[in-house]
């Protein structure tokens, strides 16, 4: 049996954030159950929802610092939860601190979900609220020359095609893309996607996420690089990337592979890896390792808005 040995304080509290693997019957319960807390938000920062498209019911929320003066800098960020669950509030917390700190306007787009909306589907939903977010740049206070994305988990998924997307069809230019433990990769081939003892996203659940996700396409030959960016051959002309994911993740090796493809394309990419940090790292904040994790993570989204200027 294949294992991996987790960090001794996520050891500790990982029974904190029980791991169960998902199937049809229980998705709606654990939609419902979403393991997030969702704190106080500040007055720092005000938050507009946008409707993007009301046939699909794609909403944008766009957080902009209170402060802010001006067209800012912008980071689209799409929301994580293994294309099946989750919800644009995921990242109220985040640019509420990141706004004010980074002088920056956030945009969070709520994108349909699988199963009921299988690709493309998400991606198309993402793609409009990133289209709309720069040909609306000048009412939301936005320089459209200063757009970059990011994701956690499948919001990371699906950055990387939204990176792939634009680059190919030359509306919207992104000047980098932070994609944090992405799921990029249905057909878990590497060692890692086959570990035993994974906590929160198990090689099973993982499945299901992109059973859900693909439809019928799920296990053919005819899966398209924008629905698994890890089946991409061409990353020429993609921006600046971070890729971070822990060495008890179940992405640990597809994010490691892409990395590697994204710096062999010439394009520049910061890679880290966190020996015993599992997916979800981030519900662990007290532990020594999330507390890395999220520093380096944010210090090269400093780096990157330091030289947008």
């Amino acid at each position: 049996m294949d294992t991996v040995r987790l960090d001794p304080e996520i050891e500790q509290l990982e029974h904190l954030v029980p791991t169960r693997d998902l199937s049809a019957d229980f998705l709606a319960e654990i939609r419902a159950g979403l393991p997030v807390q969702f704190p106080e938000l500040s007055d720092a920062v005000e938050r507009l929802d946008h409707v993007v498209d009301e046939a699909t019911g794609v909403v944008v929320r766009v957080h902009r610092p209170v402060e802010l003066e001006g067209a800012g800098p912008c980071v689209y960020s799409v929301h994580g939860g293994g294309y099946i669950r989750g919800t644009y509030d995921m990242d109220d917390a985040k640019f509420d601190r990141w706004c004010p700190a980074y002088g920056i306007v956030g945009v969070s787009v709520e994108y349909r979900l699988a199963p009921e909306t299988a690709y493309p589907g998400p991606l198309e939903d993402c793609y409009a609220g990133l289209k709309w977010t720069h040909d609306n740049a000048a009412d939301i206070g936005i320089d459209p020359a200063k757009i970059g994305i990011t994701g956690v988990s499948a919001g990371g998924g699906l950055c990387a095609a939204l990176a792939l997307l634009a680059r190919d069809r030359g509306e919207v230019p992104l000047q980098f893309q932070l994609l944090d433990c992405p799921m990029l990769d249905d057909r878990q081939i590497t060692p890692s996607s086959q570990l035993e003892n994974l906590v929160i996203w198990t090689k099973e659940t993982n499945a299901f996420g992109w059973q859900c996700y693909l439809g019928d396409l799920y296990g053919t030959d005819d899966i398209p690089y924008t629905a698994a960016a890890a089946r991409a051959e061409d990353l020429s002309g993609l921006p600046e990337a971070y890729v971070c994911v822990g060495g008890a993740d179940g992405f640990r090796d597809e994010d490691i592979i892409y990395a590697k493809c994204l710096y062999g394309a010439g394009v520049p990419t910061e890679l880290h890896v966190y020996p015993g940090a599992p997916h979800g790292v981030g519900l662990f904040p007290q532990t020594q390792i999330a507390q890395r994790y999220a520093a380096h993570r944010e210090d090269w989204l400093r780096r990157q808005l330091e030289r947008l200027g």
